[in-house]
């Protein structure tokens, strides 16, 4: 877009001296810390979630889906590293969307980014709920939500360093509890493969149905890029964590699926039918709980692994406020949304952001139980989640390909292995995964929230925001430099 377009579309507010001094985040993120970070945000999902797959598609049809997905998530997180060296910057997608295609993509970009990491903590809260609830089943779940998000947000508010610290420390149990459950199924006998057949669902029509839950396995390792102000060398830092991030999922993800899924489990469908193996997993609220429970039976022992589950789904649950945080606080630095959700804390914190966003996704979560059944609730958030997700990827990427394409000279420290092509691989896999979203009737409407959000949002940005712009935003600031003035 030039400048004498772009002049007819936004038009750019004036601020105090001070402005960009109240909105000020501090570094102090290690490339270790930043993989703790990536890791730690997605690593719920191999606790709970990835398993509505094997209900909805099957266990050959979640196995391809979530080949797949990886191969999509390989796409995305490749560009995004190389685009994070380029343009390290708090707004992550909305910033590189911005400086490619101008103002109102990066908008909607940055929309639906906020929308999954939003509702993803959304997500995660009713599943930490559903674990506690095995534990003490007399404290209602709603009790957990609210606690759970007062608590993490007010660590959150610390400030960076404090919260990547407890992220990590969060990330290496999680991973820890991930390795001694499959060694326990192993030495217990408890793991054979033969369980893995008991779903009747057709792989072929099980692959698309599967695909959202697939996507569970990897989702929110993007959000690393908004870290970029805050690491202490983002042009290293950032790749690096990128790509090890991934590998360290990749891994996760085969092991949990392969164990988790062979599992001798029985539970009664809600018709009364009684399934076993990975049927049975599909419907399970806490899988790797359930599987502790055949390792060790019941008593103290379980009961003490099942608590340690709670580490996985509390690492994601933390680390994903802090993306949401970051999201909400660069669309209001520079005026797509209200300005005084950006002012920082003394911490270097968006205390507001987070606050606000929590308040959202808390919101969500009760708004839901109550339409819903309790039973959908869950699966119904992710599909809410994933489909804001995938709707970012398939933006980000254009992106990637506009800026590789039409500003060759842009200084690029690290470049994706799989370039172009990469890019439109991913382009292809969201697109297939955004369909997806739709495919299962129970779902439709809880998605169908989602695109009326983004509708909504463009509405307020045309009418209310285009003309509140802040130029000396970072993300602008560099953008508009390129314009033609």
């Amino acid at each position: 877009m030039t400048g004498r377009k772009l002049k007819k579309v936004v038009r750019y507010a004036n601020i105090d001296g001070e402005y960009l001094q109240r909105r000020q985040l501090k570094k102090g993120a290690n490339w270790v810390l930043l993989w703790g970070l990536g890791v730690g945000a997605v690593i719920s999902g191999e606790f709970s979630g990835w398993n509505v797959g094997l209900a909805s598609g099957g266990f050959g049809g979640l196995a391809i889906a979530t080949m797949m997905m990886a191969t999509m998530y390989l796409c995305l997180v490749f560009s995004i590293a190389e685009l994070s060296a380029a343009l390290p910057y708090a707004g992550g997608f909305y910033s590189f969307t911005r400086y490619a295609y101008g103002p109102f993509m990066g908008f909607i970009a940055g929309v639906v980014e906020a929308i999954e990491y939003v509702l993803t903590p959304a997500v995660i809260v009713y599943f930490i709920g559903a674990y506690l609830n095995t534990i003490v089943p007399v404290v209602p779940q709603p009790v957990w939500w609210c606690t759970f998000y007062a608590l993490f947000i007010y660590i959150n508010t610390l400030g960076v360093k404090t919260t990547l610290k407890v992220g990590l420390y969060t990330t290496i149990t999680a991973i820890a509890v991930i390795l001694i459950f499959c060694l326990g199924l192993l030495l217990t006998g408890n793991f054979n493969p033969a369980w893995w057949f008991t779903t009747e669902i057709p792989v072929g029509a099980g692959i698309f149905k599967a695909l959202p839950y697939a996507i569970w396995f990897y989702l929110a390792i993007e959000q690393l890029p908004l870290a970029a102000e805050e690491a202490e060398n983002v042009v290293t830092d950032i790749p690096k964590a990128l790509t090890n991030g991934m590998y360290t999922l990749l891994g996760l993800s085969f092991l949990i699926f392969t164990f988790n899924s062979g599992i001798p489990l029985e539970l009664k469908s809600g018709s009364g039918e009684l399934l076993q193996g990975a049927a049975a997993v599909g419907l399970s609220g806490a899988p790797l709980a359930d599987g502790f429970k055949l390792i060790f039976g019941p008593g103290f022992l379980a009961d003490f692994f099942i608590f340690l589950c709670l580490s996985g789904v509390i690492a994601s649950f933390h680390c994903i406020i802090y993306a949401y945080g970051r999201v909400l606080f660069s669309l209001s630095r520079a005026g797509y949304i209200p300005s005084w959700i950006s002012v920082t804390n003394k911490n270097g914190s968006p205390a507001r952001a987070l606050i606000l966003g929590g308040g959202v996704g808390l919101a969500c979560t009760f708004i839901i139980s109550v339409v819903a059944k309790d039973a959908n609730l869950g699966p119904a958030l992710l599909n809410m989640a994933v489909c804001g997700a995938v709707i970012s990827y398939a933006i980000v990427l254009c992106s990637y390909i506009q800026l590789k394409l039409n500003r060759p000279n842009l200084p690029r420290p690290y470049q994706s292995p799989l370039g172009l092509p990469g890019a439109f691989v991913g382009i292809i896999l969201s697109i297939i995964a955004l369909l997806a979203c739709f495919a299962d009737p129970a779902y439709q409407l809880a998605v169908g929230l989602v695109i009326v959000f983004i509708i909504i949002a463009i509405a307020y940005f045309w009418f209310f925001r285009r003309s509140a712009l802040i130029a000396e935003a970072p993300e602008e600031q560099i953008a508009l430099t390129e314009e033609d003035f």
